[in-house]
């Protein structure tokens, strides 16, 4: 049987004496051997898995803080600092992939490393809290809005979202915006007077929170939620970028999911607007679910989709 890191350092004198709470901990990972452990997860379905498990929560008592290192490197250096700042033990551990070298080198000119356990191309290590490392732990936000460290396109307006925004301005009733991230076209949606209603869904709870700042409307209502099996509606538009990806590998399936819940979602007479990497084959999923499927002017890099007469 293979053991992950965590699992190998408490066989292998890593010793926690009270809580350990969880930072950003992925479904399924692996806490064997904590008996008494508390998960935050901000993305929805990952956090859906902890609840489920009973141990889903804010971890207000802790004698040790694991960080699961994420993606943004960024990211993971304000989870550090968080760990830090609660005091205790700090685990952190990682992929080499998501930069958990760099983040061991940096804690050690600071801090006494306890213990290191290598394997599975990664690295899970610990101390005890002391000094931050001296390192940048903010993003600049595009002009005019919030985001924060690790949402999508944290630093730039996305290009795909900018080559639809013309497309979704003037829009009537009531409308979702699929995956809304930290709310650009949401933003762009709501400066139609003629939108009654905008659900804003999102799984990543931190990128949400974003997009309620950054159209601060009333008509805007907030979900977070996973776009797949999200219940509502119905409603005149569903406009979408859809994400291809929620690990290093691409997933052309998460995005057909998106196009089937807004097929799901829309009214008889609803309109589907969409934009999608070039390269990605959404054209049979958008055939088989609306009667009628046009693709508008993109680019290179983009290609638009508007798609009407959902099929049920």
């Amino acid at each position: 049987m293979k053991h992950s890191r965590l699992f190998t350092a408490l066989s292998e004198g890593l010793a926690v004496d009270g809580p350990v709470h969880v930072m950003r901990a992925p479904a399924g990972y692996d806490l064997a051997g904590l008996a008494d452990v508390s998960v935050e997860a901000t993305f929805f379905p990952d956090h859906q898995y902890w609840q489920a498990m009973g141990v889903a929560g804010a971890g207000a008592r802790r004698a040790a803080t694991l960080v699961v290192l994420p993606r943004s490197k960024t990211l993971a250096r304000v989870m550090v600092n968080e760990a830090i700042a609660q005091g205790g033990l700090v685990i952190v551990d990682g992929q080499k992939t998501d930069g958990v070298e760099s983040i061991y080198k940096d804690v050690r000119k600071v801090s006494e490393i306890a213990g290191v356990i290598t394997k599975g191309h990664g690295r899970l290590f610990w101390f005890q809290a002391g000094a931050a490392p001296k390192w940048a732990a903010t993003v600049k936000s595009p002009e005019g809005f919030k985001t924060v460290p690790g949402v999508f396109s944290e630093a730039k307006i996305d290009a795909g979202s900018a080559l639809l925004a013309p497309y979704v301005q003037g829009l009537k009733g009531e409308v979702a915006d699929l995956g809304a991230g930290w709310g650009y076209l949401s933003r762009v949606i709501l400066g139609s007077a003629d939108v009654t209603r905008l659900d804003m869904i999102e799984a990543e709870k931190t990128a949400l929170d974003c997009a309620v700042e950054n159209t601060s409307d009333a008509r805007a209502v907030a979900h977070w939620a996973d776009a797949l099996t999200f219940e509502g509606g119905p409603y005149d538009t569903v406009v979408s970028n859809p994400p291809f990806h929620t690990s290093r590998e691409g997933d052309p399936d998460l995005g057909r999911g998106f196009i089937a819940t807004a097929a799901r979602l829309l009214k008889p007479r609803g309109t589907f607007l969409m934009v999608a990497n070039r390269h990605l084959p959404y054209e049979a999923a958008l055939g088989a679910l609306f009667g009628h499927v046009e693709e508008l002017e993109g680019s290179g890099a983009f290609k638009l989709f508007k798609a009407t007469r959902p099929k049920r």
